[in-house]
C-alpha cells in the first residue's frame, strides 16, 4: 500500500550435541555443532555451567559422531538436508590425521 517491499528470509540452522572424552585430559566433555550458512561450527566445554570453547582441536571422531547424528535425524526428517550429509562425508573422505609421505 505504501510502496514498501518486504522480503522474508528463513534461515535454517541445525544444532547437534553429545558428550565424549577429551583426548587430552581423558575427562568427559560436552560437544555441540551448529550448522549456519553452510558452515559447521564446533564448540566444547568440560562442565555444563562453563563457557563454550569455540575453537576446539577437531578430530575425525568428532566428524564421525556428527555424521552419525545427521544420518539419524535425516531418517526422521528433522531438518537435515542431502547437502549436509554430502558435505560431512566429503570432509571425512578428505581427512588425514597421519603423517604424509613428505613429513616422514
Amino acid at each position: 500500500a505504501n510502496g514498501t517491499e518486504c522480503t522474508l528470509v528463513i534461515v535454517m540452522s541445525l544444532e547437534i550435541q553429545w558428550t565424549d572424552t577429551d583426548p587430552i585430559t581423558g575427562e568427559r566433555r560436552f560437544v555441540a555443532v551448529v550448522r549456519f550458512a553452510r558452515e559447521w561450527k564446533f564448540r566444547v566445554r568440560n562442565k555444563r555451567r562453563e563457557d563454550w570453547n569455540h575453537s576446539p582441536k577437531l578430530t575425525r571422531e568428532m566428524w564421525e559422531t556428527l555424521l552419525d547424528g545427521l544420518e539419524r535425524r535425516y531418517q526422521r526428517r528433522e531438518g537435515v538436508r542431502d547437502e549436509d550429509l554430502v558435505q560431512v562425508r566429503r570432509i571425512l573422505a578428505d581427512w588425514s590425521d597421519g603423517p604424509t609421505l613428505d613429513e616422514e
